[in-house]
């Protein structure tokens, strides 16, 4: 007699689930472990970054025991040298040809002037810096001139950014678009930077600051290291842009002789003009346009000099008389003045955020809105445990909130995974805070 398929499916089925069950609690298993191991790892590398920090502090403090040392030893030798007699102002003596001033330089003094770093990473100190640290020591060193993400700031250079310009008019060239050597940014941040403390940076911070502009070129990923050992293997990204100038060797010879001062053209006109005309913005900076004048209507010159001189075009009277009303009713709308400085500062933020019509989320949420709304309440992004908790908690980003955050976000939230630094000017906060209310609030 045939046994009834209940009894025969029954075992079976019960015998998956508790194969499913068994590759559940294991893979959970080893995502746990996975998990640890990681916290492991990255704990081993805080307390790494600690012993060396700590390691360089020691050496530094017996640098400078040495230094102090070394004052003492000349301030006593000047002493004994004035109770023996010696007159210290006394002039140099002069030699026949020669002042009698200076000595050869010594081989030591010599190296530490020697401080050229080659495309080939000769003349490179030994050292290293990963891009986290590099962050930390551009936002702290750099990035009041060249902005949090090597954007630039007013006139001064961006550095990251401008890899589709290379080929139009007017390029974008910063140290990843343009620059063909690793090595000229190293030489020249290290002698030159930060700006009014040249020469401040140690080599690990140097190494640091490389690291993460190539990772703001998005060149290197987050957990990229430069040291003086991996450098020479750094291949830049227009480093194929440049050819060597063989201009001396082939073409001076041709046009340099004597000139010939005869036959001379009795009349000389201009022909063209410039294409590019750089124009001042009101919010400052520099900005190249197209520059639509014709050559029609300008002198031709000749011996006796220009054959006209052009008059300059009058302003028209309304405009002159609707410029002191402009400035005036500037003067008194501060609340505009806010918007257009927060618009400038909020540049810093346009890598992650993005506000106005069509707004969308990026690495972070778009803000519109943001002003007077519950932390973590925009719709669709997906925010990190710290800001839900933040926001199950109530907080609510009134303009105080929202100052405190901009200012340090890293200390006002812990375990945010936003990466800025934070705004340290007061004026620049209140702006931004401004400018988002621009956009509802």
């Amino acid at each position: 007699m045939s046994k009834s398929l209940s009894h025969v499916f029954l075992p079976v089925f019960g015998g998956t689930a508790l194969v499913l069950a068994g590759a559940l609690v294991f893979a959970n298993r080893n995502f746990g472990q996975s998990k640890i191991e990681i916290l492991e790892t990255r704990i081993g590398q805080v307390e790494a970054h600690a012993a060396a920090a700590q390691e360089k502090a020691k050496t530094e403090a017996a640098r400078a025991a040495q230094l102090e040392l070394k004052v003492q030893e000349i301030q006593a030798a000047a002493a004994e040298r004035v109770a023996n007699g010696a007159n210290l102002t006394a002039p140099a003596p002069s030699h026949e040809g020669t002042y009698g001033l200076g000595r050869p330089a010594l081989e030591e003094e010599i190296a530490a002037w020697d401080v050229d770093v080659l495309p080939d990473g000769r003349g490179l100190p030994v050292g290293s810096g990963d891009v986290w640290t590099g962050e930390e020591v551009f936002a702290d060193r750099c990035a009041s001139c060249h902005g949090e993400f090597a954007e630039g700031v007013d006139n001064w250079p961006v550095l990251a950014g401008g890899f589709d310009t290379l080929a139009n008019e007017d390029p974008v060239k910063t140290v990843g678009s343009y620059w063909p050597h690793l090595s000229t940014a190293w030489d020249y941040i290290s002698r030159s930077m930060p700006f009014g403390e040249a020469g401040t940076l140690t080599a690990d911070e140097t190494y640091a600051i490389v690291a993460y502009i190539l990772y703001s070129n998005d060149l290197v990923d987050d957990d990229f290291e430069l040291s003086n050992e991996n450098f020479a293997e750094f291949e830049m990204y227009n480093k194929d842009g440049f050819v060597v100038d063989t201009r001396p060797e082939t073409e001076y010879a041709e046009w340099r002789k004597e000139p010939c001062m005869e036959n001379c053209k009795a009349e000389s006109a201009v022909t063209m003009r410039s294409v590019f005309l750089v124009e001042t913005p009101p919010e400052g900076g520099s900005n190249s346009v197209m520059n639509d004048a014709t050559v029609e209507g300008l002198p031709t010159f000749t011996a006796d000099g220009p054959s006209f001189i052009p008059a300059a075009a009058p302003k028209p009277e309304e405009e002159a008389a609707a410029e002191p009303a402009v400035q005036e009713a500037e003067e008194t709308d501060e609340a505009t003045e806010l918007v257009a400085a927060g618009a400038k500062v909020f540049k810093k933020c346009k890598a992650c955020h993005q506000v106005g019509e069509g707004a969308k989320h990026g690495t972070g949420p778009a803000l519109n809105g943001i002003v007077g709304a519950n932390a973590g309440s925009v719709e669709g992004f997906k925010y990190s445990k710290a800001m839900k908790a933040a926001s199950e908690a109530g907080l609510v980003w009134t303009d105080e909130e929202m100052a405190a955050f901009l200012t340090k976000p890293k200390d006002y939230m812990k375990g945010t995974r936003m990466s800025f630094a934070g705004l340290r000017k007061p004026d620049d906060v209140e702006a931004v805070i401004v400018y988002l209310k621009s956009f509802g609030s």
